[in-house]
């Protein structure tokens, strides 16, 4: 498999300033007026702890990112989202996506991040926020696969133990129709996560009925997004039984939750399909999609927004670069585990 992409933070450091990673950009100039989302930081936070031998740049944005996502959590342990240009937040701390994907880069940070000191603080902030339980299945999902990450390093952790069975438990209710192998009446964002987490579960928690309905939802998920063999992903108004694909917009956060989702199974199964869905969601950015549109920038190292039906949304946010380098760090262990 011939793979270009690979994991670039120069244009994540573009879009940073000393208070952390701004959401938007107007083709690869930030766009400081929309201010900061405590999301996309602890994705940064996420996608920089990955980094098996982080150079100097990388650590200084694991840092920064770690402070943002630390000053966004209120002293409950909930998390607030939105902050201007001059640095005023705009939102109460609640139990949104923001706090699952916050605890997501925590519990990362705990148990991956080279640097003892990020991980001690980020553990403790995990703790700080652990004890809370969102309403939103997702939320719980994203929190969940941070419990996950703290279990790898700390198997007894009571605290992520008690989350990481708790989120599951959000997803333990049977799919909707032998046609329809989900959970869920419709697709909606970020899909492939809630089978990953069933994966992530089963194992931390010893729990082979969560692997087993985990690969087969995973598997269904990538058979449904795959069209003539490439991805077409679920686009922004979601997907239900007899919606007709391709559709747009289509994001590059739903191909990097299959590239993550598919990473993940890969090592708890010597199934090849695994392996091969991370090769389609890389393929996906270099340009076997819907639109056969190459879906990053090569000179700056950034995501393209979305794909539409006449080729790609060439601003390069946060978001939308993130989803480019976390599929790019699978792609690297792709190319090591197959060359």
């Amino acid at each position: 498999m011939t793979v270009t992409a690979s994991p670039r933070f120069d244009h994540l450091a573009r879009l940073t300033d000393d208070i952390g990673l701004f959401e938007h950009a107007d083709g690869a100039v930030p766009r400081l007026e929309h201010g900061y989302c405590t999301d996309d930081n602890a994705r940064l936070l996420m996608v920089a702890c990955r980094e098996p031998a982080p150079t100097a740049l990388v650590r200084s944005l694991a840092a920064r990112a770690l402070r943002f996502v630390a000053a966004a959590q209120g002293v409950d342990g909930k998390i607030r989202n939105r902050m201007s240009v001059d640095r005023r937040w705009l939102d109460r701390p609640g139990l949104d996506d923001c706090w699952g994907r916050s605890l997501w880069g925590l519990g990362t940070a705990a148990a991956r991040d080279t640097s003892a000191a990020i991980r001690q603080e980020a553990l403790a902030r995990f703790e700080h926020g652990a004890g809370q339980r969102s309403p939103s299945v997702r939320a719980m999902v994203f929190a969940g696969l941070g419990a996950a990450e703290v279990l790898v390093v700390e198997p007894t952790h009571r605290g992520a133990r008690a989350l990481l069975a708790d989120s599951a438990a959000r997803l333990a209710m049977p799919d909707v129709g032998a046609g329809w192998r989900w959970p869920e009446s419709r697709l909606t964002y970020a899909n492939a996560a809630l089978a990953e987490l069933q994966i992530a579960a089963g194992v931390a928690l010893g729990r082979d009925d969560n692997i087993e309905q985990g690969l087969a939802r995973l598997a269904w998920l990538l058979d449904v997004e795959t069209l003539s063999g490439s991805l077409s992903v679920t686009p922004v108004g979601g997907r239900g039984p007899g919606d007709v694909a391709p559709a747009f917009d289509q994001q590059p956060i739903e191909v990097a939750a299959l590239a993550d989702a598919c990473a993940r199974a890969a090592t708890v199964t010597d199934d090849d399909r695994w392996v091969s869905g991370v090769a389609a969601a890389v393929a996906w950015f270099d340009g076997q999609n819907d639109a056969r549109a190459v879906m990053w920038d090569t000179e700056t190292g950034g995501g393209f927004d979305g794909l539409t039906p006449h080729g790609p949304n060439t601003n390069q946010g946060a978001e939308s670069t993130l989803a480019f380098v976390a599929t790019a760090q699978h792609a690297r262990h792709l190319v090591s585990v197959t060359s």
